[in-house]
């Protein structure tokens, strides 16, 4: 029978989006909790790493690069995980090459939810029920749940780490009162459409400065709303910080306006107030913000097509993208005042 007092390497396997490695930091605070002298090392997806830069006590951080050579890339990882000889493997992740990796790793503790095709393989599976109802559970509670039988039931935040070199990168922007907007998304039915962005901006006080933020690929948007709606005292900053520099803005500004996406949990990471604006998804899924100043920003009355799915989709499947549209200008600055 393995001893849980003695876990002295562990590795959290997270190999989703960005935001869904974000989430998964509560599992990490838990077990730093109840293990303080372990190694914690995450396996995630190439390009995410910057994200535990500076942590305090994530020591390793490997990745998974699966834009070229992917299956290559998981060889080789399956190899440097057993050789790494880990006491605990949490698998976040459901799907099959992650539990390939959990199966493998020679691990005494493997623990994966019970959704993984490769579950059968694992020490402790969990079952993972995603809900539509207000009592259904966060993302972060089912995550947490893997952990439940090493440590309790207790709740941990999700939480990253912003360097001091961060803080002082954004000092600049910090100069009077601000708020930061995120208009983009992966999926265009999880993001409100440039128009409505326009004429949000186009709303505010001219003397608020509005910072945009995004990824490089959402540069030509960003600029194109600033444009259209005159504000200004907007700059655009989208793919100019990093992960880390973004949650430090977020943290001071008034309000942080944000689709479905990951830059609603960086802003959950570092407690920053935020205005999730939900078009065709639901908070109810599990995966709403986590500050304690938070606004669900949704259509009312809600379309009966709304949610149309878990995640989003390429274009509105009934044509129409009403959970977006009937939202009102008014909802999203009432969450300034």
């Amino acid at each position: 029978m393995f001893k849980f007092s003695v876990l002295k390497k562990i590795l959290i396997i997270q190999t989703a989006s960005l935001g869904d490695v974000i989430l998964s930091t509560p599992v990490a605070e838990k077990l730093h909790h109840f293990f303080p002298d372990a190694h914690i090392e995450y396996l995630i997806k190439s390009g995410y790493q910057k994200i535990f830069y500076g942590h305090p006590f994530i020591t390793n951080v490997m990745t998974w690069d699966k834009s070229q050579k992917k299956y290559d890339h998981l060889t080789e990882l399956i190899r440097i995980v057993r050789e790494n000889k880990y006491d605990l493997v949490v698998n976040i992740q459901r799907f099959a090459s992650s539990g390939l990796i959990t199966a493998l790793s020679g691990a005494p503790v493997r623990i994966g939810f019970s959704k993984n095709p490769l579950s059968l393989f694992f020490t402790k599976r969990v079952r993972h029920k995603i809900g539509k109802k207000t009592s259904s559970p966060h993302e972060t509670e089912r995550n947490l749940k893997l952990i439940e039988s090493l440590t309790d039931d207790s709740s941990f935040p999700v939480r990253l780490y912003p360097s001091q070199h961060d803080y002082a990168k954004v000092s600049q922007y910090k100069t009077r009162q601000y708020i930061t907007v995120a208009p983009g998304s992966l999926w265009f039915t999880k993001q409100f459409p440039e128009e409505k962005w326009v004429d949000f901006a186009r709303s505010l006080d001219k003397d608020l400065l509005v910072y945009f933020l995004g990824s490089p690929n959402e540069q030509d948007l960003c600029e194109r709303i600033i444009e259209k709606s005159g504000h200004v005292n907007s700059l655009n900053l989208s793919g100019k910080l990093s992960f880390l520099e973004s949650a430090a803005l977020m943290r001071d500004a008034l309000m942080n306006y944000v689709n479905d996406s990951a830059p609603m949990h960086l802003a959950s990471a570092v407690n920053a107030p935020v205005a999730a604006i939900y078009c065709s998804t639901v908070p109810e899924f599990g995966f709403g913000p986590l500050s304690e100043k938070r606004y669900i920003i949704q259509a009312h009355p809600s379309p009966k097509c709304k949610p149309c799915g878990l995640h989003g989709f390429k274009k509105c499947p009934e044509k129409h993208f009403d959970c977006a549209y009937q939202i009102k200008n008014e909802q999203l600055l009432e969450a300034l005042k």
